[in-house]
């Protein structure tokens, strides 16, 4: 099992989307030589996972039919873990759960919190880490004008709900992951309150998983929709995000993130000199 927890160093999630309209990177990974050798670099510049995601999960989306999934990650997913990488998959539908497993993923990462029907009954049989997020209404509605009475308090409850869930159904608290959703159905207030507030969820004892790379509200920081500095932005906002609690961190640029997270971890250890 992929080594999650509460007690260990952060770690970094590589994303690689084998699809052609994915927010950032649509296109360019989505044929399966491609996405397997992104994987691979991914993992040599530091990824400790990689993410397969097999369908866009970008504000206005659409349903891919779950054959179609199935045929785009598994191929990626089975060569990678075959090389000794570890890989996630980035998936609601149970029965790409399934596949993906049976592939060698090492974890499901589910936008939909198990809450699509079978995925919990599949997931508790699977016996790998599960993500469950946060999401205000789906892919393809959750930024039409999302709304909270407060925010923070709303995922909270939300995550909380869905860790009873799981537990009721058999999953061991030690197999779940929770993500407050950046950019599932929330607007760039509701994104900057949850930065705040992310050591609120490090205290549900869970590992926490934070993703933020690229995402809109970051881009509208940056004022910029590709390149260096929003990248950049990204790693510097991954690496607040641990330091606030985070035990995982999403990210598209695994390079630059590494540097900044390896430079954070070099600084804890600087013994503190004396002032004469």
């Amino acid at each position: 099992m992929l080594g999650l927890s509460v007690n260990r160093d952060p770690q970094v999630m590589g994303i690689v989307n084998v699809t052609s309209d994915s927010f950032s990177d649509g296109g360019q990974f989505d044929s399966t030589d491609s996405a397997i050798a992104h994987g691979r670099q991914l993992a040599a510049e530091g990824a400790d996972i990689v993410d397969i995601g097999g369908e866009s999960t970008r504000p206005g989306a659409q349903v891919v039919p779950t054959r179609q999934e199935i045929e785009r990650v598994v191929p990626v997913i089975s060569t990678l873990a075959s090389e000794g990488i570890a890989v996630s998959v980035d998936t609601s539908k149970p029965e790409v759960m399934e596949a993906a497993v049976d592939a060698g993923a090492s974890m499901v990462n589910d936008i939909y919190a198990l809450r699509r029907p079978g995925a919990l009954e599949v997931a508790a049989q699977l016996e790998v880490p599960i993500g469950l997020m946060h999401m205000q209404g789906t892919p393809a509605t959750m930024q039409n004008a999302p709304r909270y009475d407060d925010v923070g308090t709303e995922v909270e409850q939300f995550l909380k709900a869905r860790v009873e869930v799981c537990l009721d159904a058999g999953i061991d608290r030690t197999r779940l992951v929770v993500d407050p959703g950046f950019g599932f159905g929330k607007t760039k207030k509701h994104n900057h309150v949850l930065i705040s507030e992310l050591p609120r969820f490090a205290k549900l004892g869970i590992p926490l998983l934070v993703g933020v790379s690229r995402k809109a509200f970051v881009r509208a920081l940056t004022q910029v929709d590709s390149g260096e500095i929003l990248d950049e932005l990204s790693a510097l906002l991954a690496v607040l995000a641990v330091e606030r609690g985070a035990n995982l961190v999403r990210v598209h640029n695994v390079r630059t993130t590494r540097r900044l997270m390896d430079a954070r971890r070099t600084l804890e250890v600087v013994p503190p000199q004396s002032v004469n």
